[in-house]
């Protein structure tokens, strides 16, 4: 029998496969793509404020294949083959916090990251979003163990000074990120890698 953990994807869900200007150039299962040699693929993060200015910051469940137990940024996944990013933002944050977005803002288009924990590599080009959450975070604990709400200014400043443990991603991020990314103006669409621009076909 297969052992499949509760947290693994669905075998038939697809992340997009790139080369190296950010075109596609096919799929992969998801299951199966992160592993010692992770190809290039297309993904996302979220930064969710609430009325307050505080960012939440959640803490990936223990049993999770990939940077298990590691805080980081409010959101991450990967959007499938043909489906829009700022979709596939909204559809992860209700899957995985169990609430939905306003005012969802493109902010970093061209993030791109690479980084290994025991063996496991992540190798992405990843835009990064800001929005504001609405209504209460539920968190699905298969994805998920633990959310804090933090102030922003104090948050942004611990990750710069290395104070505040958070993933490879979030740690770039931040320091890429604007002082204040929650009033920060919107990046055009026309900087995302080409796979992810709106009306962008997989090829």
């Amino acid at each position: 029998m297969t052992d499949t953990r509760p947290n693994d994807p669905p075998p038939d869900e697809l992340v997009v496969l790139l080369d190296e200007d950010g075109s596609a150039v096919g799929t992969a299962d998801k299951a199966g793509v992160h592993h010692g040699d992770t190809p290039l693929h297309l993904a996302f993060s979220c930064y969710l404020f609430d009325g307050a200015g505080r960012v939440l910051v959640t803490q990936r469940a223990l049993h999770k294949r990939t940077f298990p137990g590691v805080w980081t940024n409010s959101c991450c996944g990967h959007p499938g083959p043909g489906e829009a990013l700022a979709d596939a933002v909204r559809r992860r944050v209700e899957q995985e916090l169990g609430t939905t977005v306003a005012d969802l803002r493109l902010v970093l288009p061209r993030f791109r990251y690479r980084a290994e924990q025991d063996g496991v590599v992540e190798n992405e080009m990843c835009p990064v979003f800001v929005g504001t959450a609405e209504g209460d975070v539920r968190p699905d604990p298969d994805e998920v163990g633990a959310t804090r709400w933090e102030p922003w200014e104090e948050f942004r400043r611990g990750v710069l000074d290395g104070t505040r443990p958070v993933s490879v991603w979030c740690r770039e991020q931040v320091a890429q990120l604007p002082a204040d990314p929650a009033a920060a103006p919107a990046a055009a669409e026309g900087e995302l890698p080409p796979a992810a621009r709106p009306a962008s076909p997989l090829t």
